[in-house]
């Protein structure tokens, strides 16, 4: 009998969500708890790291998970890398719904780094004001560069003092072309530092920054190990053994 562990986080793990309930399949949705008030979900849910490798091993066993799929965000590497080891440890099926990466089209003024460091290394020396939307747990590194006046977009209002000065709004996507260009043209945007996440949910910012002719400081993904990858949801029912179609 299947019973399926989603590590989730991002739209398509909602929708994965979505179509395991309608479908009646045995399953629970796990969010690493980086949010404070995470969106509900369908199924049953739990919230939290595993404690590494041996955690989400022990975890599986405990739980009679016979099927991960790793639907996390591309950047959540180390959670992706434990998936794979503690798969292999159970011998458990794992796969991944992964969104292909964005590509430049023309119009785009990209400046692609592979690190937070080279992100950081790659904004202009004067003051310019930049939209640095690559999540709260990798904002500390632009203390570095603290004469640009940054606008940080976050899930939860940030908890403590940011490391530069900054306009915060606290807001959930997905957001619109013609909401972003709003944003981006009222704050006299000249810069973004984006994550490749790939997909439609975070696509209008960087549709707007080739509109405004703006640079984009974009950060490459993470190497990952070879594990199998589905970039939809459909493809992900029928590897659990369900051709049901979403919306039926």
């Amino acid at each position: 009998m299947t019973r399926a562990l989603i590590l989730g986080g991002t739209a398509d793990a909602n929708q994965l969500a979505e179509a395991l309930a309608h479908v009646g399949l045995d399953a629970i949705y796990s969010y690493g708890g980086r949010t404070r008030a995470p969106a509900g979900q369908p199924l049953p849910t739990r919230i939290g790291g595993f404690g590494g490798v041996a955690g989400l091993a022990e975890y599986i066993r405990q739980e009679g998970i016979t099927h991960v799929i790793d639907a996390t965000h591309p950047f959540a590497a180390e959670m992706s890398r434990n998936a794979v080891a503690a798969c292999a440890e159970t011998g458990t099926p794992l796969i991944a719904v992964e969104r292909a990466p964005w590509a430049r089209t023309p119009g785009d003024t990209w400046i692609e780094v592979a690190d937070i460091a080279s992100a950081v290394a790659a904004l202009p020396e004067n003051r310019a004001r930049v939209f640095l939307a690559i999540g709260r747990q990798h904002i500390a590194p632009f203390g570095a560069r603290p004469q640009h006046a940054y606008t940080l977009r976050f899930v939860d209002p940030p908890e403590g003092a940011l490391p530069f000065d900054a306009n915060v709004i606290v807001s959930r996507g997905p957001f619109t072309l013609d909401g972003e260009l709003e944003m981006m043209q009222a704050r006299g945007i000249e810069w973004v530092v984006a994550r490749n996440s790939g997909g439609d949910g975070a696509r209008a910012k960087i549709d707007a920054a080739r509109a405004l002719g703006l640079p984009v400081i974009m950060l490459s993904r993470p190497q990952l190990p070879e594990r199998p990858r589905m970039d939809n949801v459909a493809d992900a029912l029928q590897w659990l053994g369900h051709r049901t179609c979403l919306g039926a």
